[in-house]
Parts: C-alpha cells; sequence; structure tokens
C-alpha cells in the first residue's frame, strides 16, 4: 500500500478514535472557513463545541462520524435529552471512505422551527432499553440528500450569510428531499 493509500485507511482506526479525529477535522474546518470555535473540557451535555461566526451568531455543535462502506445501512443517533431541536444547534457528520480524503456534512437541527427532515424522531417508549432519540439512516437516497444540500461548506457560508441564500430562505433548505 502506498503513503498515501496508508494514510486514508481509515479501518485502522478504531471507533473513538475516528470519532475524535472527525471531532477535530470539523473544528479545524469551521476555523478555515473563518469561525471561532470553543471546546468544553468536558462532554456531558451532547455538545463537542461551540462555533461563533463572524457576524457573532453561536452554535453548538455535535459531531458524528461514519464508515462507508458498511456492510449495513449506517446509522447515526443523538439522545433527544442532549440534543435539542433549536436552530443554535448543528450536527456535523464525518463520512470517511477508505482510501479518500473525509466528506464532511452539517445539518441543522431545526429548519424554520421544525426538525430537520432528515432526522428520525425514534421513541422507543416506557421500559424499552434505548432512550428517544434523533436518528439518521444514511441510505443512499439520503447521502445524496447530504450530498446535495448538506455539504460543510455550503451551510457555513449560509449560516455566515456570505452564501446567496441563508438558511432561512425556503430555496436554500428542502423541507422534503426524501
Amino acid at each position: 500500500m502506498s503513503p498515501t493509500n496508508v494514510r486514508r485507511d481509515w479501518s485502522r482506526l478504531n471507533r473513538l478514535q475516528l470519532g475524535k479525529y472527525a471531532e477535530y477535522l470539523a473544528k479545524m474546518e469551521f476555523v478555515l472557513l473563518g469561525c471561532d470555535v470553543f471546546t468544553s473540557e468536558v462532554d456531558d451535555h451532547g455538545i463537542d463545541f461551540v462555533v461563533r461566526t463572524r457576524d457573532a451568531r453561536h452554535f453548538d455543535v455535535q459531531v458524528k462520524s461514519f464508515r462507508l462502506p458498511s456492510k449495513s445501512t449506517p446509522y447515526i443517533f443523538v439522545p433527544k435529552d442532549r440534543f435539542d431541536i433549536s436552530q443554535s444547534r448543528l450536527l456535523a457528520l464525518v463520512q470517511f471512505v477508505n482510501g479518500e480524503d473525509p466528506n464532511l456534512f452539517l445539518l441543522p437541527a431545526a429548519v424554520r422551527t421544525i426538525p430537520n427532515p432528515l432526522l428520525e424522531s425514534r421513541d422507543y417508549g416506557e421500559g424499552k432499553q434505548s432512550p428517544p432519540e434523533w436518528g439518521l439512516t444514511l441510505s443512499k437516497r439520503k447521502l445524496e440528500a447530504l450530498a446535495q444540500h448538506w455539504r460543510f461548506e455550503s451551510v457555513v457560508a449560509a449560516l455566515q450569510g456570505i452564501a446567496d441564500g441563508c438558511l432561512d430562505n425556503e430555496s436554500a433548505i428542502p423541507l422534503t428531499v426524501l
């Protein structure tokens, strides 16, 4: 395997290492795009870091990573008690494909005060093993929607008001992507 391929051999990292790599990568991408990043020493509230845009708006960011190809359709979730649906909450997704640079996506938790249409509400009910969560089944169609509408750089540009649209603009965020 060439040095380049070894460098992008994501299978060498365990789940925790991949998650930490994704978190640092997302922080650096925010910085490269002109945002300030503030980290917490303890992640006990479901917030990996806080971002401040050029116009001084703040966003709480949760980062999740996933690998492709996978033996099954990847599923990402965040417990509802740690991920409020609000316009100041963001979910950064980092996709790892062996031999390639990571792909970054950024989902606002809320679009015009409703949950982002890609997020699936999972309420398992009393006495169930899993607490209620917001899930994202990364089917082929949802991956295509991510690539089309939720590219990291495009969403950050919209958050900073430097894109043609803004996140509240109906043409900028599709409510019925699926």
